[in-house]
C-alpha cells in the first residue's frame, strides 16, 4: 500500500463528508439508486456507467453490491477523476469526457449499459442540454436498462414548505461550518489546492472551468419526468424523496 492510495483514502473521506454537509441523507439517496438497479439487474456482473461520476463514489459502493461488476466512470473534472482513479485503481474503467459535447458517448468503451446512474451532478447542465443528454443517456442502455438521476428536484405540490426545508437545511450547514465540523464546498477546494498531487489537476479545472462551476438549473421533478418520456423511455417514475431532493428512474 503506497501513499498515494493513502491519501485517496483520506481525499475520498474527506469530498464524502463536504458532501454530506449538503446531504445529510445522501447514504440513503444512494441506497436507494442501487436498490433501484439491483431490482432491474440479472447479473452478478452488471454493466453500469456511473455517469459524472466524480471521485467514484456511486462506483465504490456498487462495487460493495456487486463485487465482480467493473463500472465505467465518467467524468471531466482533473481533481475528481485523480481521486477516483486511486480509489478504484484496477476496478473500474475510467473515461473522460465532456457531457456538455453530444459526442461524449463516443468516449465510452461499450454501449449496451444495464444501468446509468448520476447523483447531484446534472443541475450544472442547461434545460436545453439536458432534454437532449436524456435521450443520449437512453442510447447507451441496453433494452430493458434502468437510468436513475438523484439531485435536487422540488416537488411541485410543496413549494412553501420546500422553501422551509430548504432554509432549515441551509441554516444547519452554516452551523457546523461556523463550528468547523466539516468543510464547506469553497474550503474543501482551497484545501485540494494545497496537496502536492491535486494542485496540478486543479490548475487543469481552472482552464476548463475558467467562470467557476456554477451552473445551478433547479426545474421541480415533474420536469425531469416529462423530458425522460420525451426522450423515449418506457417507464417513469420518482423512487426516493428526501426534502427538496428526488431520486428518478426511467426504463428503456
Amino acid at each position: 500500500m503506497t501513499p498515494y492510495v493513502l491519501d485517496a483514502r483520506a481525499w475520498q473521506e474527506s469530498w464524502d463528508r463536504q458532501q454530506e454537509a449538503f446531504m445529510p441523507d445522501r447514504e440513503h439517496r444512494l441506497d436507494a439508486l442501487l436498490d433501484a438497479v439491483e431490482a432491474v439487474v440479472d447479473s452478478p456482473t452488471p454493466q453500469l456507467l456511473d455517469l459524472a461520476g466524480g471521485t467514484g463514489s456511486i462506483s465504490l459502493r456498487a462495487l460493495d453490491r456487486f463485487p465482480e461488476a467493473r463500472p465505467t466512470l465518467l467524468d471531466l473534472d482533473p481533481v475528481l477523476l485523480t481521486i477516483a482513479e486511486a480509489s478504484l485503481a484496477d476496478r473500474a474503467t475510467i473515461v473522460t469526457a465532456d457531457l456538455r459535447d453530444p459526442e461524449w458517448a463516443d468516449n465510452l468503451p461499450q454501449t449496451g449499459y444495464d444501468a446509468v446512474c448520476t447523483a447531484t451532478a446534472l443541475h450544472w447542465l442547461p434545460a436545453d442540454r439536458l432534454t437532449t443528454l436524456y435521450a443520449e443517456i437512453r442510447a447507451v442502455l441496453r433494452p430493458g436498462g434502468i437510468f436513475v438521476n438523484v439531485d435536487h428536484m422540488p416537488d411541485d405540490g410543496l413549494p412553501g414548505l420546500t422553501e422551509r426545508l430548504t432554509g432549515q437545511a441551509r441554516d444547519r450547514r452554516d452551523a457546523r461550518y461556523r463550528a468547523g465540523a466539516v468543510l464547506s464546498w469553497d474550503d474543501w477546494w482551497k484545501q485540494v489546492e494545497t496537496d502536492p498531487t491535486l494542485a496540478p489537476p486543479a490548475e487543469k479545472r481552472r482552464q476548463i472551468y475558467p467562470g467557476g462551476h456554477n451552473q445551478d438549473w433547479l426545474p421541480p421533478v415533474s420536469w425531469h419526468l416529462d423530458a425522460l418520456r420525451t426522450a423515449g423511455f418506457s417507464e417513469v417514475g420518482t423512487v426516493w424523496r428526501g426534502g427538496a431532493d428526488a431520486a428518478v428512474a426511467a426504463l428503456r
